[in-house]
């Protein structure tokens, strides 16, 4: 059986289409689909489809972050399998079946998805997102084709029942998982055909928070791995020595400019990292934080 969860906060004009593009696929799987949500606006919608599809179930999340929810909901899962997404996005045809597959294969623990923008493509931020979606992309499949380890993608993942009995809540739950995942010597999957479309900021001051935001929650996977065996994915080193095929995404002068003035604010985004860790102690919290230019 497979478990599909739905994250969501204050989101009912996305969360329909989140469940459509699940529910309408051909899912081989005998499955269940739990819709969580602390608002009652996002859980009123989630209700008005439990009633008409059978599979899917309503969980009041307690309203103290993401990965709270995710634990409290873990004992009561009745797959083999979880998958996770979140309620602001949607996933591809056959995304839910093509990212199942691999876990035929006893080796594998997780398996992630392609993450793609749908944000426009004709202006700073929007083109951004998309230069950064296809590095993921890459350093993704150039991992995966390999046998290393790679990061999962919050918007589209999945991985193996009965592994963890909670998920540290103030670490990156999409890299902690599979990261204890491969030390025990399971392979992490990437299918990139299996798709997730993302809302990516729209403002400079929403990109730069949300990039804090996600490095700095990868500054404290120290406390549950050796530094030694933590093969990282997302470093400012990792970035500079493997970002040289982003000069090839541009195709004019004006994604040439955009693609030169991301390599500062990157580095800002990394400095401002290591201020609120080192100088400020600030630490990753799991809570619910909206951000509006991605709705």
């Amino acid at each position: 059986m497979l478990s599909i969860i739905i994250t969501a906060f204050k989101e009912p004009k996305s969360i329909g289409k989140a469940i459509e593009s699940i529910i309408n696929q051909n899912i081989q799987e005998k499955y269940e689909l739990i819709i969580s949500a602390p608002d009652k606006e996002t859980l009123k919608i989630a209700e008005e489809y439990s009633k008409k599809n059978k599979n899917i179930r309503v969980f009041k999340d307690p309203g103290k972050g993401k990965v709270f929810a995710i634990n409290k909901i873990l004992p009561r899962l009745k797959g083999e399998i979880i998958l996770l997404t979140d309620g602001d996005v949607f996933i591809s045809e056959n995304s839910v079946q093509d990212l199942i597959k691999p876990f035929e294969n006893k080796g594998v623990g997780a398996v992630t998805g392609r993450v793609m923008s749908i944000n426009p493509r004709n202006n700073m931020l929007g083109y951004w997102s998309h230069l950064l979606c296809e590095a993921a992309h890459r350093m993704r499949l150039n991992r995966f084709k390999k046998n290393q380890f790679l990061e999962c993608s919050g918007y589209l993942w999945a991985f193996r029942n009965n592994f963890l009995k909670e998920i540290p809540r103030d670490t990156a739950e999409d890299t902690i998982v599979p990261l204890l995942f491969y030390l025990k010597g399971y392979k992490i999957s990437y299918i990139p055909y299996a798709e997730v479309y993302v809302k990516f900021p729209q403002t400079f001051r929403d990109f730069i928070n949300q990039k804090i935001r996600t490095a700095k929650a990868h500054e404290t996977l120290s406390r549950y791995v050796s530094i030694k065996d933590f093969p990282r994915m997302k470093s400012i080193k990792n970035e500079i020595f493997e970002s040289h095929y982003l000069f090839l995404f541009p195709k004019n002068i004006r994604e040439i400019f955009w693609t030169l003035l991301l390599f500062p604010v990157r580095l800002y985004i990394w400095f401002a990292v290591f201020f609120k860790r080192y100088i400020k102690k600030e630490y990753k919290v799991d809570n619910w934080k909206r951000i509006d230019s991605t709705k």
